[in-house]
C-alpha cells in the first residue's frame, strides 16, 4: 500500500512567524499533537507538544509568556518527509529509525497530506491482529514516576528515556498517567497564574500529582492488538499501561504496534 492511501489530507498548519499561544489554540481546537510549519505555504519545520513541553521547562525559557515565543524558537526545523508513492513499511520503518510520531506526505515538493503512528493503529484491527497478543511486542523496561515527585523530574525523565507519557506508579501499583500534553498544558497554566519573579522557585513544587491523569485505562497482557487498536483509535490514547494481578507489567504505546506493522508488512 502507498502511503498516500493512509495519510491524512485535512492538513492544519501554523506559520513560522506566528506565536506559540496560536499554535496551542490550534492544538486544542484540532485536537491534535503535532503542526506543520509554513513559511509562504511552504513547509519549514514542525512542532509538537512534546517539543513545546520540553521548550517551555527549560530553564532558559522557563518564565517566559507563550505569547512572547514565536514557532521558529520552538519547532524542529530538519523535517523528514516522504513521497505519497513510498511504500507504508517503508514509511513506519523510517518513523522508526528517527523515533518521529509522523511524516509529511510530498508531490511535486508540496505537502499534500501528514501521516502519523495513530492513522497506521488503524491498520491493526484485521484478522491477523486477532492472534498477536499484548505481551508478544509490549515494552517492559519501564519508566515510571511516582506521584510525590516534581513535574520537572518527570520531564527530564521524558526527554533523557525519549518517551512521550510516564506511568505513575505507587506500591508498584498504577494511580495516573502523566503525557507531554499534561506537562505542556501544566507549564503553559502556571506562567499565567504566577507572577514571573515567583516562578523560579514555584515551579519546584509542582508535583505529578497534580497533573496527571487519575484511573488510568490499562491491559491486560493476554489482550488482542486488534482490541488494543481499538481502545487507542477510541480515546485517542497514545500508550496504555499493561497490568496484572494488579501490578503493572510493562507498557505498550503506538510505536510497539507500527514496529509490528512495519515488522508484519515488509
Amino acid at each position: 500500500m502507498q502511503i498516500k492511501n493512509l495519510m491524512s489530507e485535512d492538513l492544519i498548519t501554523v506559520d513560522k512567524d506566528q506565536s506559540l499561544s496560536d499554535a496551542l489554540k490550534l492544538l486544542r481546537k484540532h485536537n491534535v499533537s503535532r503542526l506543520p510549519v509554513t513559511n509562504n505555504k511552504k513547509l519549514v519545520g514542525i512542532i509538537s507538544e512534546r517539543d513545546i513541553a520540553n521548550k517551555l521547562g527549560s530553564g532558559k525559557y522557563e518564565s517566559m509568556p507563550a505569547s512572547r515565543l514565536h514557532i521558529s524558537s520552538v519547532m524542529v526545523k530538519d523535517v523528514i518527509t516522504v513521497p505519497e508513492t513510498m511504500q507504508l513499511e517503508e514509511v513506519a520503518k523510517i518513523m522508526l529509525d528517527k523515533g518521529i510520531g509522523s511524516v509529511p506526505v510530498m508531490k511535486d515538493d508540496k505537502m499534500i497530506g501528514i501521516v502519523s503512528k495513530a492513522d497506521f493503529v488503524t491498520l491493526a484491527v484485521g484478522i491477523a491482529f486477532d492472534k498477536i497478543t499484548v505481551k508478544e511486542i509490549m515494552s517492559k523496561d519501564l519508566v515510571v514516576v511516582s506521584p510525590a515527585e516534581r513535574i520537572i523530574h518527570a520531564r527530564r525523565q521524558m526527554i533523557e528515556s525519549h518517551v512521550g507519557r510516564l506511568p505513575v506508579v505507587e506500591d508498584e501499583k498504577v494511580v495516573g498517567m502523566i503525557t507531554s500534553k499534561d506537562l505542556m498544558r501544566a507549564f503553559i497554566d502556571f506562567r499565567k497564574k504566577v507572577p514571573e519573579k515567583y516562578q523560579k522557585s514555584q515551579i519546584k513544587e509542582l508535583l505529578v500529582e497534580d497533573i496527571m491523569s487519575s484511573n488510568p485505562s490499562y491491559v491486560s497482557k493476554d489482550m488482542a492488538i486488534s482490541e488494543v487498536a481499538k481502545i487507542m483509535m477510541d480515546t485517542g490514547f497514545n500508550g496504555l499501561p499493561v497490568v496484572e494481578d494488579g501490578k503493572i507489567v510493562g507498557i505498550i504505546t503506538q510505536t510497539d504496534v507500527l514496529r509490528l506493522i512495519e515488522k508484519l508488512e515488509s
